[in-house]
């Protein structure tokens, strides 16, 4: 494995971080073919991974899509490289947050929106710039951003070329919540060691649901819930138990 995507695991916590912060982790072939290794590595470690934190070095999260790559003429191993990972990390059986400071944008945004928990730095900065270059998302934005924002503040994204603020972010659901700059460090750790206190085969059973009943209607999913769902984990008796215990 290279040095373009670092990853680092600590008690059921894999950290994964975009490491070319002299470029502002502007985002390459060559570090999308790091980050699609770690992830298609990760996916079969359900048992010693219950989070994974994708971030990136330095500075920010990622300025976005490598504009030199594009100008250059990019070469791709094979059709829809980038989009085909984002869509792998977005189905990773395990929680995925994307931790998000400084910059944040367009293709950047497409990664950060695979997470299934956006947390926001107070020095973020969030933006779609794709029609300032007259280019048009390929990596998933026109699908998931309206999901997670609704659709008009998603036309406002996409047609200003806004940037948005941690907190502007966190206020209309881009992330799900936004850190002090001075304590964001601690604060995602506890944040992610939370979810990670939690049970990890609900987690993997829950996301699975969540992703197999999107779109569906109401009586279709009410139905694939109850027939399709994977109900009692196998560490529910022990979980109950300790709960009396501290009672």
């Amino acid at each position: 494995m290279g040095d373009l995507v670092l990853r680092k695991d600590e008690d059921g916590l894999t950290t994964l971080t975009l490491n070319r912060p002299d470029k502002l982790n502007a985002l390459n072939v060559a570090l999308f073919a790091e980050l699609d290794a770690h992830v298609q590595a990760i996916a079969g470690q359900t048992e010693r991974v219950g989070v994974v934190i994708v971030r990136g070095a330095g500075r920010c999260f990622s300025a976005g899509h490598d504009l030199t790559d594009i100008a250059a003429g990019e070469k791709l191993p094979r059709p829809h490289f980038q989009s085909d990972i984002i869509e792998r990390l977005a189905d990773l059986p395990q929680v995925v947050i994307s931790a998000v400071h400084g910059h944040c944008y367009t293709g950047a945004l497409e990664l950060a929106l695979a997470g299934d928990l956006i947390v926001a730095s107070s020095s973020a900065k969030f933006g779609d710039t794709h029609a300032r270059f007259a280019l048009t998302p390929v990596w998933g934005l026109s699908q998931r951003l309206p999901r997670r924002v609704g659709t008009y503040k998603a036309r406002e994204m996409m047609f200003t070329c806004q940037t948005y603020s941690g907190e502007q972010a966190a206020s209309f659901g881009l992330a799900n919540v936004c850190f002090p700059e001075g304590s964001f460090e601690s604060d995602l750790e506890a944040y992610a060691r939370a979810i990670l206190a939690n049970s990890w085969f609900s987690h993997r059973a829950n996301k699975r649901l969540l992703r197999e009943t999107d779109g569906l209607p109401m009586k279709v999913g009410l139905a694939h819930e109850v027939f399709r769902g994977e109900g009692r984990g196998p560490d529910m008796e022990a979980r109950i138990e300790a709960s009396f215990r501290k009672k």
